[in-house]
């Protein structure tokens, strides 16, 4: 057979939430490993492990697309009011399905912001409104569209859905079906333009796939449209079909026996060789090599969309170095006094240091922000302090983010900001607990929703979450997966690895007293609902918010991460996490809440005179407090 490339063009990975069984890095190794010319990940409603899949992709070498599987309205029955079902909760929601891919930096950037402008305008967590209409107009040619998998318009009316006179639903096509998805297929094109249409069809080997190819094919020639070959995979290998079912059970809240009508009755949804899909599609073997073309078209590397921070406003005249070098010496000279007659020797030489360090590193605009953040603080009678490695720096000190002043202390900058070090400065800004909302929502306020985000926490698998939905979709009642769940008192794993247990035999031969197992049985649990949990370790769950982590960048952060709502109120988040935003070039800032300054604000009420400064070691004050070392 002759050897041909091929790409995968839709392929769905863990990101798309109880919906793929497989990690994103686990998708780009199997491609590699197959020879793919190139593989697209195409999750649900955003891009939560575009920068996972890219930095795995990288490393192998296989070119990357980026898309998502979106979600729209369907009419509910014929004539009917669109409805929107959420994903989890019933087998099969209503909802219609279709497949968009970023022609390059550009129209990545296009479709980030259609998805994140859709989760703003849905104002809740977990939905999106889409339409094709701004869809077209948000991807301004840059967008290129599949038809999709059997949720898609196409195939919905293919399989006669909603379709009158296409009789009952048997998965067969008949003239009627076939008219009215020709007629899906032409409204697609009309909306986006025929060049950025490509009829998709997939065949996994489930009745009627053959049929339904047939007439997708005559479909795209009779319209002259691209025909593509994709597997619509759901993970990265056949040994993975039964979690991947397992997770369906979950996510309909209902067990695999309940599930099994509407499972599909083999393992066909995972990658593919070039020359499986050749077979597989001899009968339209164009559909296997315009994929590879296709994707030649849309690949590209995610590391082209790094931002950088957005401009801080300064006065006229001034650059954001100048402006950060005048508030700096303006703090200095309060608290170190003038140069010529400093109170602590080498201080004025130390901020010259370390403002060349920063401007050289090119983050003026860094600390101009965080100094921004604690002005607003204090205006606003808001306690706070930034901590960490911070403190190191006379520049924080002076500019009043810090309390602690570096060069009196003798503390090393080196360990804050070096230009040895990757990535910009970690400033962590405390503030009592009882206002932070006021700060995180002056951030939004004065930067907009669409420039700045909360940063999200993947919220993963762990052994009691596991066990109790493995519990549920091998059909143990609430009582039981309960009871399971709540006896299990580990975060890592629910079994021991071979060397942590023969470590733990080789201490006790040795110890005076004998230490516990490290770690305790489970007998009562059985044996394949700890099996299936434990495949499920570390799968993304769903997303949660950062405890106080927000970005910011120089273009609209829905221009590089989609943004949605999360569960409170008034928060928007980003679709990555701290690690994935560092991966990606996107700074963060953290704004932690600290009870403790909201108790020591409770106390100051009650106490006359400031108490925000502690003596310095030249004030015979301090002599006097008592000593407890």
């Amino acid at each position: 057979m002759q050897v041909v490339d091929y790409a995968e063009l839709h392929a769905h990975s863990a990101f798309s939430f109880l919906d793929g069984a497989s990690q994103p890095e686990e998708l780009a190794a199997e491609a590699g490993r197959l020879g793919l010319s190139a593989i697209a990940l195409t999750d649900h409603d955003g891009l939560y492990g575009a920068v996972r899949f890219a930095s795995a992709a990288r490393t192998l070498g296989v070119p990357t697309v980026f898309g998502a599987e979106l979600h729209l309205a369907v009419p509910d029955g014929p004539g009917g009011r669109p409805v929107l079902d959420p994903p989890t909760g019933v087998p099969d929601p209503r909802s219609t399905h279709l497949v968009v891919l970023a022609r390059g930096p550009s129209g990545y950037a296009r479709l980030s912001r259609a998805i994140g402008l859709a989760h703003l305008a849905a104002g809740e967590k977990g939905k999106a409104h889409y339409t094709l209409e701004g869809l077209a107009e948000a991807g301004g040619g840059e967008l290129l569209i599949l038809t999709g998998c059997r949720k898609g318009s196409v195939r919905r009316a293919l399989a006669g859905i909603g379709v009158p006179g296409a009789g009952p639903v048997t998965g067969a096509v008949t003239p009627a079906s076939f008219a009215a998805a020709r007629a899906e297929v032409d409204k697609l094109a009309a909306i986006f333009g025929r060049d950025n249409v490509a009829v998709e069809i997939t065949d996994s080997g489930a009745p009627f796939d053959s049929e339904v190819c047939a007439a997708l094919a005559d479909i795209a020639f009779d319209l002259g449209l691209s025909l593509v070959a994709t597997t619509n995979a759901h993970y990265a290998t056949p040994r993975d079909a039964d979690l991947a079912g397992a997770l369906a059970a979950i996510r309909a809240r209902s067990s695999l026996d309940d599930m099994d009508g509407w499972l599909p009755g083999s393992p066909g949804g995972h990658l593919r060789s070039a020359g499986e899909m050749m077979w597989r599609h001899r009968r339209h073997p164009q559909a296997v090599t315009t994929a590879a073309r296709l994707a030649a078209e849309c690949a590209f590397d995610l590391s082209l969309v790094a931002p950088k921070l957005p401009p801080y406003p300064v006065p006229p005249g001034h650059t954001e170095a100048s402006w950060l070098r005048e508030l700096t010496y303006r703090g200095a000279q309060e608290r170190y006094g003038p140069r010529d007659a400093e109170r602590v020797p080498g201080a004025w030489k130390q901020i010259d240091h370390e403002l060349a360090v920063i401007e050289a590193l090119d983050f003026p605009g860094y600390f101009l922000i965080v100094h921004d953040i604690v002005s607003f603080c204090r205006q606003a009678d808001i306690l706070c302090q930034g901590r960490g490695s911070a403190a190191n720096s006379a520049v924080c000190y002076a500019l009043g983010v810090t309390a602690v002043d570096a060069v009196a202390h003798g503390l090393l900058f080196e360990r804050f900001l070096a230009p040895e070090r990757d990535g910009p400065p970690d400033i962590d800004v405390d503030i009592e607990s009882d206002r932070r909302e006021e700060v995180i929502q002056h951030v939004f306020s004065r930067y907009g929703r669409i420039n700045a985000a909360m940063v999200a926490n993947v919220i993963q698998y762990r052994p009691r979450s596991a066990v109790r939905d493995a519990a549920r979709a091998l059909g143990y009642d609430v009582g039981q997966q309960d009871a399971w769940s709540k006896s299990i008192d580990r975060w890592s794993t629910l079994r021991p690895r071979p060397e942590q247990e023969a470590d733990w035999a080789a201490r006790q031969r040795d110890a005076m007293w004998p230490e516990p197992v490290p770690v305790a049985p489970l007998d009562d649990i059985p044996q394949p609902v700890l099996d299936l949990a434990e495949r499920l370790l570390r799968l993304p769950r769903h997303l949660g918010i950062h405890p106080g982590g927000m970005v910011l960048c120089d273009r609209p952060v829905v221009d590089v991460c989609p943004v949605e709502w999360a569960r409170m109120e008034g928060r928007t988040v980003l679709q990555w996490d701290k690690d994935d935003c560092a991966e990606a070039g996107l700074v963060k800032f953290d704004l932690l809440g600290l009870g403790m300054l909201s108790a020591l604000k409770h106390a100051f009420r009650f106490v006359r005179g400031p108490l925000y400064k502690f003596p310095s070691p030249r004030d015979r004050t301090r002599s006097r407090l008592p000593s407890f070392a």
